[in-house]
């Protein structure tokens, strides 16, 4: 089980990313679930309407035949507002706070190609960042 931020999304779906060799490593062998907060989707959507018309399209069929699994994350409000007014400096958004919170609650590695935003999380044990990581 991993979960997705919109690099690992976005490089998954095109491979002239420059990301897309490691985010393939990262995830050939896993055999999921790939979880996908629902926050991701809309950065997803606006990075890939830029660079294929398709892109998000197929990116929903993956949710449809369950390749990816979307993540409402219904009870995570609170632990997103908790992480996004953190006073610590994380200055975590709003998709970047329902990752860290979805990666909490069930205990599994997020796969980011921006690890920046998600140091102090790292340090604090709120999260893991998978191994490929670069």
């Amino acid at each position: 089980m991993i979960v997705l931020d919109t690099t690992a999304v976005v490089a998954l779906q095109d491979r002239r990313d420059r990301w897309y060799a490691a985010a393939l490593e990262a995830v050939t062998d896993e055999p999921g679930p790939f979880i996908v907060p629902i926050a991701v989707l809309a950065e997803v959507d606006a990075v890939l309407a830029g660079r294929s018309a398709g892109a998000m399209t197929h990116v929903l069929g993956s949710a449809l035949d369950g390749s990816l699994l979307i993540d409402v994350g219904e009870g995570d409000l609170s632990r997103i507002a908790g992480l996004m007014a953190d006073a610590t400096g994380l200055r975590l958004g709003f998709a970047d706070a329902a990752v860290a919170a979805c990666a909490e609650r069930t205990g599994a590695p997020v796969l980011t190609f921006s690890p920046d935003g998600f140091e102090g999380l790292v340090r604090s044990g709120v999260i893991t960042l998978t191994s490929s990581v670069v």
